[in-house]
């Protein structure tokens, strides 16, 4: 099996067909992602979730903020598993979506736990981490605020964000307030989307 051109072991493969089939049964009685494209789950959110662990495969451990119906933080966490090292913390402040969660961690035998509170918390409860990833969270300016504690904490963190096209006018907003080094990686799945890696970073105002 192929994901974004890049070859994917025949154990994480399972995996990932298990997770898939979680989903789509939970979906059924939580909005774990839009209706719409779970006719289209592997390209639209497993496949896009797997570049963040694609551009930074190394075994470390991370905040997956917001995480939802996982992605891309139980993505990465059973990418994970195949290192047999590094971790994800993944969280979500929703109950039921928390439920899900660790249902899928614990089934597909993924590296990671969740913690269900609210952003603002996590930090003070997880510590010190080496990535933080979010998708369809917020704005670039509100993904720096909610990462600051950490990357502000060690010199090394970075970020790493799912953007759509008009991510340009983020970035130009978050300037504002923030000052940072910025990597664009160009999305392999939808063609004007980028993953932004963010480090350095530094209050302006």
């Amino acid at each position: 099996m192929e994901l974004n051109g890049l070859r994917v072991s025949r154990e994480t493969q399972e995996r990932l067909q298990h997770f898939a089939a979680l989903l789509q049964k939970w979906a059924k009685t939580i909005n774990l992602v839009a209706p719409s494209t779970l006719g289209d789950l592997w390209d639209r959110h497993i496949a896009d979730s797997s570049q963040v662990f694609q551009i930074h495969p190394k075994p470390t451990t991370w905040v997956d903020l917001g995480s939802g119906g996982g992605f891309p933080g139980v993505i990465t966490a059973i990418f994970l598993a195949e290192l047999q090292d590094g971790w994800v913390h993944l969280v979500e402040s929703n109950h039921k979506k928390a439920a899900f969660l660790r249902t899928a961690l614990r089934e597909t035998d993924a590296r990671g736990s969740v913690h269900s509170i609210r952003i603002e918390d996590a930090h003070a409860e997880i510590g010190a981490c080496g990535a933080i990833s979010a998708r369809a969270l917020a704005d670039l300016e509100g993904l720096i605020e909610y990462s600051a504690p950490w990357m502000q904490d060690e010199e090394d963190c970075r970020g790493f964000f799912h953007k759509g096209r008009d991510y340009l006018r983020e970035i130009d907003k978050a300037r504002g307030r923030w000052e940072f080094d910025l990597l664009e990686h160009r999305s392999a799945v939808e063609q004007e989307s980028v993953i932004l890696e963010v480090s350095n970073l530094r209050r302006l105002v």
